[in-house]
């Protein structure tokens, strides 16, 4: 559908919440040209300069199991990305489907920023990644680059949205970020197909898929008129949670992080700041999904690093705020007996603790 003229991802959108009988109900939805072209190739495929377009797309997807095609049903779509206006009506990916499980906060950020947000950007990246969420961004210069690369190298999962295809580097200064995307467990994904080259007016519009993948989005560094300003408003269109770090009133890369504040974002100060507040958020999707199955069985022991391969259930929810015991159970999938026997040995190794409320964690260099 993609390639039909005049049908973009809106088009698509509305035409698809509709829900019509295939072909005959798209057939009389579509604009005139593009219904001309679908008939054509539906009734003479070979006579139809879709086909060439379609084998060149399936040729790509079967190349290697690292590229996918995503849509709303796939097992792996986004469940997040039908809460806002505009979804796009399908995703492009190349890596690990398995980045989309953890949780995802996005990270964005000025493309000049100063050494503190580099330095600031890697250290929440790296924090997030030990938690077992997953860091999104763009993959762009300076802050989301610093944030994407610090979870990688942390053992933790990253997502890439790309305005332009994603056999397509950009930017081509990014080629390492982007080959330990595909080497260490990330996705990129984008709605244009391969080869498309990355345009000015496509970043704005990946911004939402963004913002859109993810519970909550952290403005590391931008100015009073940045893009990431743009991601901070869809954040909030889309009803996500907003936050932002401070910074000196004289420094023209803290100001947009200012504005953001004076408008209710959530001032930052380290990564439990935006777990406290996203808590919420976890606690309602685990009770209206399925229970999860646990990342490591009860009698397996603490894993040996935050970084490890198998990350700790119960360590990836817990945070300064207490949760009450419930709340685990329906976060993590373990039984009560189970997830009550974890948490002793957690606090026995001095790695949570009991408060008024619920269990907390604890943090390493305490």
């Amino acid at each position: 559908m993609t390639k039909l003229p005049g049908v973009g991802p809106a088009k698509l959108t509305e035409i698809a919440s509709a829900a019509p009988a295939w072909p005959s109900g798209w057939l009389a939805r579509l604009p005139r040209q593009a219904a001309t072209m679908l008939r054509l190739w539906l009734d003479h495929p070979s006579r139809s300069p879709l086909s060439q377009a379609v084998k060149a797309d399936l040729a790509w997807l079967a190349a290697t199991p690292q590229r996918h095609l995503l849509y709303p049903g796939h097992a792996a779509w986004p469940a997040l990305l039908e809460q806002i206006g505009d979804p796009p009506p399908l995703l492009w990916a190349l890596g690990d489907l398995a980045a989309l499980e953890p949780p995802g906060i996005a990270i964005v950020g000025s493309r000049r920023p100063t050494r503190d947000g580099l330095s600031n950007a890697a250290a929440f990246g790296r924090e997030l990644a030990s938690r077992d969420w997953c860091v999104v961004s763009g993959m762009a210069l300076g802050v989301d680059g610093a944030a994407q690369q610090a979870a990688l190298e942390a053992g933790g999962r990253s997502v890439a949205v790309l305005g332009c295809g994603v056999d397509v580097v950009y930017p081509p200064r990014h080629a390492r970020l982007y080959q330990q995307l595909l080497d260490h467990g990330g996705l990129i994904l984008s709605e244009h197909p391969p080869g498309t080259p990355a345009r000015p007016g496509f970043f704005p519009r990946r911004n939402r898929i963004v913002t859109g993948l993810s519970l909550g989005v952290l403005v590391v560094e931008a100015t009073e008129k940045s893009g990431s300003l743009v991601s901070a408003r869809l954040a909030m269109e889309q009803n996500r949670e907003v936050f932002a770090l401070p910074g000196s009133i004289n420094n023209p890369q803290a100001r947009g992080c200012l504005q953001l504040i004076r408008q209710g974002a959530v001032l930052v100060r380290h990564v439990d700041d935006m777990l406290e507040e996203l808590s919420h958020w976890a606690v309602a999707a685990a009770l209206a999904a399925p229970a999860a199955t646990p990342l490591v069985s009860p009698s397996a022991g603490a894993p040996t690093s935050e970084g490890a391969a198998t990350v700790d259930p119960l360590l990836r929810w817990l945070s300064d705020s207490p949760s009450p015991l419930d709340a685990l159970v329906n976060l993590t999938g373990l039984a009560v007996p189970d997830c009550q026997r974890r948490l002793l040995e957690l606090e026995l190794e001095g790695r949570v603790a009991q408060a008024p409320g619920g269990w907390v964690r604890l943090r390493e260099n305490a």
